[in-house]
């Protein structure tokens, strides 16, 4: 589905994992990264002020826009949570962003995040109208909002704001019949509102990239019997773009091999045939039973944490020693708090949960991880 005439394909850049060198943003790779993407077709980046503690916005004004014509790209940018208290700071803030990735316009803005916890908040400082006045003004060109909430709640906004061009929603084929982030039931709800969806999380935060070799023969007997050579995340990728009210996948690669291997597949795009869908659904099983933690690494939970605690490093470290059985990575727990807080730091302040968009246990499960490493 090509919900707006300005987007070329179905694969986005999302601008949120990018290379890095240490705490900054390898801008040498990203502007490889960058050029291999457009020079095959693709157009279309993602950004948002908190990603990288805003380093993000200011690697695509050094990598992108200041290197290619206006016209020969797409951004999407988002207002955020706490960069705003009321109707008129919006404005304030959208400009900043203008002049951090250096452009006069947004092709795509967001109202970020939107759930329970911050709509409310959004609704006061009359946000939504904020947006299409940017747009009236002829700074945005299309408003929407991305997702962290149940379906039902995503029926009650799109409800109260018809006007919204579109959704980004989490959506990949292990969320897919998920009690909590419900992608399939926020996709129909999207569908049944008309609006075209914006993808986030389609491998889940690499969830679905790097599996254990039970899992992965599943995909290797697949591309053994048709000869064909797809990676781990592009079934997952494909997956994704083989629905109809999809417009967009973004995927938040880090690296230029990641981009190569996804261009190659979404460049000239073939939805999944029925070996493949069987084929997910036997991984999806598999996956299931692990009882993982549904950690995708956002880090928004890093963010707001007074005590430091890098919670992402610490679930990946739990699910790592579920799927390999045999590992022992208490050396890398030691260097995972080295100079930051550990696990049983934690004073249960809950502002980790609260924005959590997995709607994670995360004090519960932090609890687990001193038992287990300390």
């Amino acid at each position: 589905m090509n919900a707006f005439k300005e987007v070329n394909k179905k694969l986005g850049f999302g601008c949120m994992r990018l290379p890095m060198n240490g705490s900054e943003v390898n801008i040498e790779e990203f502007k490889k990264m960058v050029d291999h993407f457009i020079a095959n077709g693709f157009n279309y980046f993602d950004t948002a002020h908190p990603y990288i503690e805003g380093k993000s916005e200011l690697a695509i004004k050094e990598c992108l826009t200041k290197r290619y014509p206006r016209a020969s790209y797409l951004l999407a940018n988002k207002l955020s949570t706490y960069m705003f208290n009321s109707y008129e700071d919006v404005f304030k803030i959208f400009d900043e962003q203008l002049e951090a990735v250096g452009v006069d316009y947004f092709d795509f803005y967001l109202m970020h995040a939107q759930g329970s916890g911050n709509y409310p908040k959004y609704q006061e400082c009359k946000a939504y109208e904020a947006a299409q006045e940017l747009k009236r003004l002829g700074k945005v060109r299309h408003v929407g909002f991305s997702f962290h909430d149940n379906a039902e709640y995503l029926d009650k906004i799109l409800t109260e704001h018809p006007e919204v061009e579109f959704v980004q929603i989490q959506f990949n084929y292990l969320d897919y019949d998920s009690l909590t982030v419900e992608s399939k039931k926020c996709y129909d709800v999207c569908k049944k509102h008309n609006k075209p969806i914006v993808v986030m999380e389609p491998v889940k935060g690499g969830q679905l990239v790097n599996i254990p070799n039970y899992i992965k023969e599943i995909f290797d007997d697949v591309n053994k019997r048709q000869n064909t050579n797809y990676s781990n995340a592009s079934f997952a990728i494909r997956f994704v773009a083989s629905f109809d009210q999809i417009f967009m996948v973004l995927s938040g690669m880090s690296n230029l091999s990641q981009m190569k291997d996804n261009v190659s597949y979404m460049k000239d795009f073939v939805p999944l045939n029925e070996l493949e869908l069987a084929a997910l659904n036997e991984v999806s099983k598999r996956f299931n039973a692990l009882d993982l933690i549904q950690c995708t690494g956002c880090r928004y939970c890093v963010d707001g944490c007074p005590k430091q605690i890098r919670i992402p490093r610490m679930f990946g470290l739990m699910n790592n020693s579920i799927i390999f059985s045999n590992i022992d990575n208490k050396d890398q727990y030691a260097w995972i708090i080295k100079d930051l807080g550990k696990a049983s730091d934690c004073i249960k302040c809950g502002k980790c949960e609260h924005i959590c968009p997995q709607h994670l246990p995360i004090r519960r499960l932090l609890e687990e991880v001193a038992n287990k490493y300390e």
